[in-house]
């Protein structure tokens, strides 16, 4: 198989299409999860066929360490980072406000003197005077942002402490602590409080993001078994997850389900890779995409819409806030950005 490694092989890719993807699967996951509408358990099998927050851990793996390997230098890194995600957010947290306090909250109060800069930095939960509102959570999509920018510290630090030789086998060697991590996690009857703390640190997760380093680092984009190979790893990847071993051991299937999810999701990318930039013309409205649609669903809820509005008219507003959030707020934002991969159009 051919290691070679070129820039423009590695850009032309459809992960802005796989983050869509991913961010509609979490809507729709959402919607039924938040608005308790039934959705039996065969809808839930198709439903979680691909799961949207595993596949942008390892999407956001593999992408961020090529970027840090071509450019290790700190402060660019954390300023492209930190681009990539505060600005949309900062825009989503001022809509949640508006929003929030024209369906009748207050935010005056001493509680936002030190939730409101908690948020701005990603630091997020839910403060006592919004833990009636809607389903509980002023936003309930933002629980992943402090992981992401937990992912974001610990990559720099790992390529630093993780030996130069024979750096593959280091980080599989910790892929496999993280992943038993994970599986105690899910096997462990933690105290609520406890295990909340947990699932929002990255340490559940962390074996997501490692296995997106490792296939960056191995440069899986261009191995013949994996370029425009997707149909295959896609037909494998549904027989294991309707096979039997899911009655087995639950906890260790799901580990071993999202890595055969983590290689198809990058073949995926990387199967008529051009496809994309063609349906998208460049723009990534994933993120955005992703913030909002918590806000709908819990403003849905708390105003009792839950009966006149189905998954389709909250897809097509988390898109069309999605695609304002990038036009005016990340892609501006993002032609900031020190070029490491690529430079926005």
């Amino acid at each position: 198989m051919s290691t070679i490694y070129t820039q423009k092989q590695f850009n032309v890719n459809n992960f802005d299409l796989l983050r869509l993807i991913a961010a509609t699967q979490v809507i729709i996951d959402h919607y039924f999860q938040h608005l308790n509408i039934p959705i039996g358990n065969l809808g839930l099998q198709f439903l979680y066929l691909l799961p949207g927050v595993s596949v942008f851990f390892i999407i956001s793996g593999y992408l961020i360490s090529a970027s840090y390997e071509r450019n290790n230098n700190l402060r660019i890194y954390l300023k492209n980072r930190l681009f990539r995600i505060l600005p949309g957010l900062w825009g989503c947290i001022i809509i949640s406000i508006i929003v929030i306090s024209l369906t009748g909250v207050s935010f005056f109060n001493k509680q936002v003197l030190t939730w409101l800069p908690t948020q701005l930095f990603g630091i997020i939960y839910t403060p006592g005077f919004l833990n009636n509102y809607g389903f509980g959570s002023y936003n309930g999509s933002l629980w992943t942002i402090p992981i992401e920018l937990q992912f974001y510290l610990l990559l720099p630090t790992l390529f630093f402490v993780l030996p130069k030789k024979r750096f593959y086998y280091w980080l599989a060697g910790l892929i496999l602590i993280f992943v038993l991590f994970n599986i105690i996690y899910q096997l462990t009857n933690f105290k609520p409080v406890a295990e909340k703390l947990i699932g929002y640190s990255f340490i559940p997760h962390f074996y997501l993001f490692l296995t997106g380093v490792l296939l960056q680092k191995l440069r899986i984009y261009n191995w013949f078994y994996i370029y425009n190979k997707a149909q295959y790893w896609i037909i494998a990847y549904i027989a294991f997850c309707f096979s039997p071993f899911h009655y087995i051991n639950p906890a260790v299937f799901l580990v071993i389900k999202n890595l055969i999810l983590a290689v198809t999701v990058l073949s995926i990318a990387y199967t008529m890779p051009h496809l994309s930039a063609q349906l998208l013309r460049t723009n990534d409205i994933s993120y955005g995409v992703y913030i909002y649609h918590g806000l709908i669903l819990t403003v849905v809820v708390q105003q009792k819409w839950v009966g006149y509005i189905n998954v389709f008219y909250v897809i097509f507003l988390a898109y069309f806030l999605g695609f304002l959030s990038w036009k005016f707020i990340e892609k501006p934002l993002l032609k900031k950005k020190e070029k490491t991969i690529r430079a926005v159009d």
